[in-house]
């Protein structure tokens, strides 16, 4: 049943996402946290910093993660886990591939006309809108902590958001060497 699941969970999100894998946050944190229990936020916190350290699209490698751990916590085998996480990512993208094909030849012959520009024009606040929650999902306590819990911690990641804001945007500083940076200080911090 947790396959089944999984398929069908992964195919609507791989076919409602419009704005890549940030503007997907929001929707696999309904699906996976929320409705369907598999998750904690803490192993969702965990995901997203994962997905987004690894190689590869968020959102697939998101899927990726959600199958195996999903399927672990069932009471599977790890040989099903993996088998959960090949489906989970798999079932995210069948559908965008297919809709891209077809999209793409229609795009090809029509892709100046009024109507495909007002879709388009339409579509665009509203991906901002979807990575501005993704954005927003991901202010949360197991991310920055909450001064009820550790003072030290809040302020320690407050400053470390700001250190990378800063160092990304103002002094251009590439974002693998600001990874780098932000881990190595929480190993000597933590």
């Amino acid at each position: 049943m947790i396959f089944l699941k999984l398929f069908l969970v992964f195919s609507k999100i791989g076919i409602f996402n419009f704005g890549g894998g940030y503007a997907m946050l929001s929707l696999i944190h309904n699906e996976v946290v929320v409705k369907n229990s598999w998750l904690t936020n803490s192993e969702f916190a965990d995901i997203v910093a994962i997905s987004q350290s690894t190689p590869g699209p968020i959102g697939i490698n998101s899927a990726t993660y959600v199958g195996y751990t999903a399927v672990m916590n069932e009471g599977y085998p790890q040989w099903a886990a993996v088998l959960g996480a090949v489906l989970a990512s798999l079932s995210v993208i069948w559908l965008p591939f297919i809709l891209m094909l077809t999209i793409s030849r229609f795009l090809l012959k029509h892709g100046k006309s009024k109507p495909v520009n007002d879709v388009f024009s339409v579509l665009r606040p509203a991906i901002v809108g979807l990575i501005a929650a993704a954005a927003l999902l991901l202010m949360s306590k197991e991310n920055f902590s909450s001064p009820q819990e550790s003072w030290f911690q809040f302020i320690v990641s407050i400053l470390l958001f700001c250190f990378a804001f800063v160092g990304t945007r103002l002094y251009k500083i590439h974002p693998i060497l600001m990874i780098l940076l932000c881990g190595i200080a929480g190993l000597i911090i933590y």
